[in-house]
């Protein structure tokens, strides 16, 4: 891929506010991490629990290593390690979004993965000092619903949103750690007060909040609202719900032009905490998930887009080498407290 996508390293901790750490008291902590090759393993993950636990459970079938899971989102997981810091008894986590992990990344928490892990994705999908890997890839779209939204009426970039052909047209959802990370791929490609002033126009445009991309997906699809900001898989996810190809759907995606803030590519990946570094049983998860059997899952199942050659992408998606991603580095995207800053002070969020 000839351009390189962003990288999101959100803050954590105090940075996400007192109604997170609230949310964080349930996760518990403080307890004792298992013991080296004892065939277990803790896992800290912001990946869904329906998607993420059928994949665990054919990994402890195969290998004999019980995983132990805690789920939350992305953001609450990574600040639940900052919170515990060398307290936690997470070996593994693994996180929605670049961002988080670039986040636990930069307070020392990660050790080094093995080359010869690292070197099954691309540069642009992993960390530059090799701490944290990409897992599955995602592409930033505009789902939206060609009975109320021509296909010549489609917009070239992002941007375009906060025109007045489509006041009171778009969904977004603002606590959504996806669009979050969409924000601070905004500001570090056009700086902070580019996207101030774009988020705070896409407000001011009558833009329709939602809880979460799938219920934006719904929506759209439904005929409740023209178009919807969401990753590409979600269409996949209901589709496959409703026992339909996304074909069958009314929803339809649109990815902007290539270079575009909305083409924008994120990832989900995996990082080892240092407690575990010489852990085989934390070692062997991480080549789990880079192998053929995950990579096809997370094609399959969860339409997300495979990072090591090889695998199946979803077939109603074009190619990940065809998606010409904004020119931001993953590693560059560390700043998520800013990012939600500026979507309360846009007015997206109250």
């Amino acid at each position: 891929m000839p351009v390189s996508p962003s990288r999101l390293r959100p803050a954590v901790a105090a940075a996400l506010g007192g109604a997170l750490l609230f949310a964080l008291a349930a996760c518990g902590g403080g307890e004792p991490a298992s013991e080296p090759d004892d065939k277990t393993i803790v896992l800290y993950s912001g990946r869904n629990e329906t998607l993420v636990k059928p994949l665990l459970d054919k990994f402890s079938q195969q290998t004999g290593i019980a995983v132990q899971a805690r789920y939350g989102t992305t953001a609450q997981m990574a600040a639940q390690l900052a919170e515990e810091g060398d307290r936690s008894p997470a070996e593994v986590f693994l996180a929605q979004d670049a961002g988080a992990l670039g986040a636990v990344n930069k307070k020392g928490m990660f050790a080094a993965l093995p080359a010869e892990a690292t070197a099954k994705v691309p540069a642009i999908y992993r960390a530059e000092d090799g701490n944290w890997v990409g897992v599955t890839a995602r592409s930033r779209v505009l789902v939206y619903n060609p009975a109320l939204v021509k296909a010549a009426d489609l917009p070239a970039s992002v941007f375009d949103l906060t025109g007045p052909a489509w006041k009171g047209k778009v969904a977004v959802a603002p606590t959504n750690g996806s669009f979050q990370a969409f924000v601070t791929a905004v500001r570090v490609q056009h700086g902070e007060q580019k996207a101030k002033e774009f988020f705070t126009a896409l407000k001011a445009n009558d833009a329709q909040i939602r809880a979460n991309n799938i219920e934006i997906v719904t929506d759209v699809d439904a005929g409740k609202v023209p178009a919807g900001l969401v990753n590409h898989y979600y269409l996949g996810e209901i589709a496959k719900e409703r026992g339909v190809t996304p074909e069958q759907l009314n929803a339809k995606l649109h990815f902007f032009t290539p270079g575009d803030s909305g083409a924008m590519v994120n990832v989900s990946g995996v990082g080892v905490l240092k407690r575990s570094a010489t852990d085989p049983d934390a070692r062997a998860l991480v080549d789990y998930l880079l192998g053929a059997e995950a990579q096809t899952y997370f094609a399959e199942e969860t339409f997300e887009y495979p990072v090591v050659a090889g695998a199946p992408a979803p077939a109603y998606v074009p190619a990940l080498a065809d998606l010409k991603a904004p020119a931001i580095d993953l590693n560059d995207l560390e700043t998520l407290e800013a990012s939600i800053a500026l979507i309360k002070e846009s007015g997206l969020t109250p």
